[in-house]
């Protein structure tokens, strides 16, 4: 089904763009390209094609979300330029 001018008008009202005659005139066109493509790539026979998830083979590549041990408060503050009270002191942001 093909868009018309009138469907792109109503589109165009509730995402409450402003298009010229020209501008709708050529979204029209876009529109109805894009669809004969998607019509096109829906007549493909996809029946040998496994179904994905994803395009890439990637399974979850995070790691365990597992408590381990970290730096003492020490070792974290002594290459810190600038420290005090067990805190990094950095320059102010806000005024």
């Amino acid at each position: 089904m093909p868009v018309t001018r009138d469907d792109l008008q109503k589109v165009a009202k509730l995402a409450r763009l402003r298009l010229t005659e020209p501008e709708e005139t050529r979204l029209v066109t876009d529109l109805n390209q894009m669809l004969e493509y998607v019509a096109t790539l829906g007549e493909l026979d996809t029946s040998h094609v496994e179904p994905t998830a994803h395009v890439l083979p990637l399974a979850n590549v995070f790691r365990p979300d597992e408590p381990t041990q970290s730096l003492s408060q020490e070792a974290a503050l002594a290459n810190a330029p600038k420290s005090g009270h067990g805190h990094f002191r950095v320059p102010k942001v806000i005024d």
